[in-house]
C-alpha cells in the first residue's frame, strides 16, 4: 500500500514539472512565430518592399535648403507667437497693476483730503471753543465786577453826601484835613472803578435820555431847551455799554424844542473831502 502511494506522488511531481516547462516555452515560441510572420515569406514580397523604398525620390540640395528655411521660419514664427503672447500677458498684468495703483492713489488722496478737512473742522471748533471760553470768562468776570460795583455804589453815594455836607459847614483845620482825607479815599475808589471800566453818569445840562436817566420830577424853565436835565439827585454809572444804574434827574419843560442833531459824516466821505481840499 505504501509503495503505491509513493508511485502516485512521483507521478504528480512529474506532471507539475512538465507543466512548468511548457509555461516557459510558450512565450518564446510565440515571439519567434511573430518575428517569422513579420518577415517576407517569399522572394516576391522582398522585391516589392525594395521597389517601394526606391520609389521615394531623393531631395536636391536646393530643396533641402528651402525645407530648412521653411522649418526655420516656422520655428521663428512659433517662437514669435509664444513671445508675443507672453508680452501681451505681461502688458495686461502691468495695466491691471497700474489700474490698481491708480485706485489706491485715489483712495489715499481721498483719505488725505478727508483727514485735512476733518483737521480743519477740528481746528475751527477749537478756535471757536477757545474764543467762546475766553468770552465766557470775561463775561463772568464782568458780572462779578458789576455785582461788586453795584454793591459799592450806595457807599460811594454816602461818601459824596458826607463830603458835600461837610463843605457847607464851618470846619476847623483838623476837621478840614479829615474831610480832605475822605475826598482822597473817594477819588481812589473812583479810580478803581475807572480801571474796571466803570464811569459815572452826571448829565446836568445835557438832553434827557430815557435809556440812561430816570426822571423823578419836572421843572419849568423857558430859558433852556425842552427836556433838558436840570438837577441830578443821584449819579448813575455805566460799565462798558451796560448801564449799572440810571441817574436820577429832574427834567425841564416850557422851553424851545431842541434842534435835531446834524447827521455825522461817513468816514469815507470825510476822507474824500479832505483829499479834495
Amino acid at each position: 500500500m505504501s509503495a503505491r502511494n509513493d508511485h502516485t506522488e512521483a507521478a504528480a511531481a512529474a506532471a507539475s514539472a512538465d507543466a512548468e516547462e511548457k509555461d516557459v516555452k510558450i512565450p518564446v515560441e510565440a515571439a519567434d512565430e511573430a518575428t517569422e510572420a513579420a518577415k517576407p515569406e517569399t522572394v516576391e514580397d522582398r522585391t516589392a518592399c525594395a521597389d517601394a523604398a526606391e520609389e521615394v525620390p531623393a531631395m536636391t540640395e536646393e530643396e533641402m535648403v528651402e525645407a530648412a528655411i521653411r522649418a526655420g521660419e516656422q520655428a521663428a514664427n512659433d517662437d514669435f507667437k509664444l513671445k508675443f503672447e507672453q508680452a501681451s500677458d505681461e502688458l495686461a498684468q502691468a495695466r491691471a497693476d497700474l489700474d490698481a495703483a491708480v485706485e489706491a492713489r485715489e483712495a489715499a488722496e481721498a483719505k488725505a483730503a478727508e483727514a485735512a478737512d476733518r483737521t480743519a473742522r477740528l481746528q475751527a471748533d477749537w478756535e471757536n471753543f477757545r474764543r467762546r471760553t475766553a468770552a465766557e470768562r470775561l463775561a463772568e468776570r464782568e458780572r462779578a465786577t458789576e455785582k461788586l460795583v453795584t454793591d459799592l455804589l450806595p457807599v460811594v453815594d454816602d461818601i459824596e453826601r458826607a463830603i458835600a455836607h461837610a463843605r457847607t459847614q464851618e470846619l476847623s483845620d483838623d476837621f478840614k484835613q479829615f474831610v480832605d482825607g475822605v475826598e482822597a479815599v473817594h477819588a481812589k475808589l473812583l479810580g478803581v472803578f475807572e480801571h474796571e471800566g466803570v464811569k459815572p453818569i452826571d448829565p446836568a445840562g445835557e438832553p434827557f435820555d430815557p435809556l440812561e436817566h430816570q426822571a423823578v420830577g419836572r421843572v419849568e424853565d423857558p430859558e433852556v431847551y425842552d427836556e433838558t436835565v436840570r438837577d441830578v439827585y443821584q449819579k448813575g454809572y455805566r460799565m462798558a455799554d451796560h448801564i449799572l444804574r440810571a441817574a436820577m434827574v429832574t427834567v425841564t419843560y416850557g422851553g424851545a424844542k431842541r434842534p435835531a442833531p446834524e447827521p455825522e459824516e461817513a468816514p469815507d466821505e470825510a476822507a474824500s473831502e479832505a483829499t479834495e481840499e
